[in-house]
């Protein structure tokens, strides 16, 4: 039951359907072609937070990886079958920057013609494995237009060392491709605090930040700010018994820290605050109305 002190501003819930092992923070420990023979827990771990959802009355965005679509096919279908928003994960989880444009619209391609089979609906939105949309490949914006995406929820406002694009607009809107294409883009949530922007939008921030810091950002956003944030987690992050990968200190203090404690706080943050999926609040918004002659503001980008 949400409190009478929640913001009116709806945002968006999301979560990035993947498993413990796709992380990036165990690229270097976990080779790609041991994926098969490792614990699949996603499944187990995506119907969880389905109950979570069912029991709250949500509708969420779920962007699905097309390695985990390939493997549980159901799973796809039964988020859809519950009223939530299926979005593309991509189909390797390779960086974006890592690929040609070749090799990125060709598994885009795949993994939204997966998903649409899958459901028998379109697949509107996508989201880059870690969030990996950054200055050096802005490119791929043209290509998620050109392959029929509405909107993109892939560009990070911070530093960091995997993705990020410091100064780019930290509020949803219109953004103009390097191909002079327009397309919609929900960036991830940040907000101030003594002229820092801290990031507040979900995953490690969520479990290793306290939680009144997190939420002290998000009411700045819909209160102060009256702007839609949206937030993200993974189905591993309610996963406090899986398996601990042998890797370097960082990876493993961003992956399994506060493990145990996500759940609570995610029911937490869904009684303080009103979610739906990423397309009703842009829909709100008017964003998805008409994307070329919408008169919401334009998001620039600088290539350099």
């Amino acid at each position: 039951m949400r409190t009478g002190s929640q913001s009116p501003v709806l945002n968006a819930m999301t979560v990035d359907v993947e498993d413990y092992f796709h992380v990036q923070a165990f690229a270097h420990a976990i080779p790609r072609d041991r994926w098969d023979s490792l614990e699949y827990r996603a499944e187990a771990n995506t119907r969880r937070l389905l109950e979570l959802f069912a029991r709250q009355g949500l509708r969420c965005t779920f962007f699905v990886l097309g390695w985990v679509a390939r493997r549980s096919p159901d799973l796809v279908r039964e988020i859809h079958a519950a009223g939530h928003e299926v979005a593309c994960h991509g189909m390797s989880h390779k960086l974006i920057y890592q690929q040609t444009p070749e090799e990125f619209r060709r598994e885009t391609r795949e993994s939204k013609t997966l998903l649409e089979d899958l459901i028998g609906d379109a697949v509107r939105g996508y989201r880059a494995a870690t969030y990996s949309i950054t200055r050096k490949s802005l490119w791929a914006l043209d290509i998620l237009v050109e392959e029929g995406f509405r909107y993109d929820s892939s560009i990070f406002p911070i530093n960091h060392d995997f993705y990020g694009i410091p100064d780019a607009p930290k509020n949803p809107g219109l953004l103009t491709t390097p191909g002079q294409r327009s397309l919609v883009e929900f960036p991830l949530a940040t907000s101030s605090f003594f002229g820092l922007r801290i990031p507040v939008s979900g995953g490690g921030y969520f479990r290793i930040l306290p939680y009144w810091l997190t939420r002290a950002g998000l009411k700045r956003l819909n209160r102060r700010e009256q702007h839609p944030f949206v937030f993200y987690l993974h189905p591993w992050e309610v996963d406090p018994d899986q398996p601990v990968v042998q890797a370097g200190w960082r990876s493993r203090f961003r992956h399994y820290t506060n493990l145990s404690r996500t759940q609570g706080r995610l029911e937490r943050l869904i009684s303080e605050f009103e979610f739906a999926t990423v397309s009703d609040v842009l829909s709100r918004m008017g964003l998805l109305q008409n994307e070329t002659h919408s008169t919401s503001s334009r998001l620039l980008l600088s290539t350099s």
